[in-house]
């Protein structure tokens, strides 16, 4: 196994997650909570996916779906996408993230705007909202002065693009 974190921080795990997750340090920035549940899925540490739950988030959690999850699943990446709040001082923080994993071969896109509270000295889950990606564009975007995609032989301007 590399010794690369799987959060992808660049940095060595044992310099990144791993003191988190092992209970030497807790993490000092919602974000950094964020990326080392990533990396207890990755290692399946689910005492650790527990322990990082705000009290609230402990009524809904199933340790059975979890481990499922976990176990079953091959964590194939993990971006940050924005931050909000959640440094040192702050009492509550915002993660946007997207988690890639496949399942039987079929590759899945978790992206989620996840809450966390700073409460007892330490940062915790609180929950998070499933966020669509930006919009997929199959076809390519058509000029106002192209000609029109139905034959008319007109610009898109002066036919359907009206």
């Amino acid at each position: 196994m590399s010794n690369q974190c799987p959060c992808g921080s660049g940095l060595e795990l044992s310099k990144c997650c791993s003191p988190y997750i092992s209970g030497e340090a807790q993490a000092p920035t919602a974000e950094a909570l964020m990326r080392s549940r990533y990396t207890a899925y990755v290692l399946k540490e689910l005492d650790y996916l527990k322990a990082t739950l705000a009290p609230e988030a402990l009524k809904d959690h199933d340790d059975a779906s979890v481990r499922q999850w976990a176990e079953s699943a091959e964590w194939l990446g993990l971006t940050i996408h924005d931050t909000w709040a959640g440094q040192e001082g702050d009492e509550a923080g915002i993660v946007e993230f997207s988690a890639k994993y496949a399942i039987d071969g079929e590759e899945q896109d978790h992206r989620e705007r996840s809450r966390f509270h700073f409460l007892d000295g330490k940062w915790l889950y609180v929950d998070g909202q499933m966020v669509a990606g930006p919009p997929i564009r199959k076809e390519p975007k058509i000029g106002r002065n192209e000609p029109c995609p139905c034959g008319s032989g007109k610009k898109y301007k002066k036919c359907c693009g009206r």
